[in-house]
């Protein structure tokens, strides 16, 4: 299992190398190479960090293509900001369907899909979720893939 794990981190390491890769070209050429280096640096170390966090706690990051783009838009031009957050949507957006793949094939939570839901007290729940769903029986009406018939 840990094998796996590896494997995990190593992809989610390589997709923050790749979004940086496509907008280290984009940070602002108007500052001293000095800070031009800083940036790069601020901005290599910022990918980084968001895809730790998705890969830690998939189920509770929310938008992490907007929280990773408000967290670097300060170093680029406003001119070339719409390509960056155009490149950060693309980039996050593999990764989360990467996390998603990964999931869903039980590799968090030591193989086994745990349910989505949260208890009464704010814990996750520690069922197993019904085939093919998310969540286990008790929180099955939260299913909203589901309709009606």
């Amino acid at each position: 299992m840990e094998e796996r794990v590896a494997q995990i981190q190593a992809c989610m390491y390589q997709y923050s190398r790749a979004i940086y890769r496509s907008v280290k070209d984009l940070i602002d050429p108007y500052v001293d190479p000095q800070t031009q280096l800083e940036y790069r640096r601020a901005v290599l170390t910022t990918c980084e960090q968001t895809m730790e966090r998705l890969a830690k706690d998939p189920h509770y990051f929310a938008n992490p293509d907007r929280a990773l783009f408000a967290d670097i838009r300060r170093y680029f031009p406003i001119t070339t900001q719409a390509q960056v957050a155009w490149a950060v949507n693309k980039g996050v957006s593999a990764a989360v369907e990467f996390i998603q793949e990964q999931i869903d094939a039980g590799a968090f939570d030591g193989g086994v899909a745990r349910c989505r839901a949260t208890t009464r007290k704010g814990k996750p729940c520690q069922r197993t979720p019904l085939p093919e769903r998310d969540y286990c029986p008790s929180h099955q009406h939260l299913d909203r893939s589901r309709v009606a018939a």
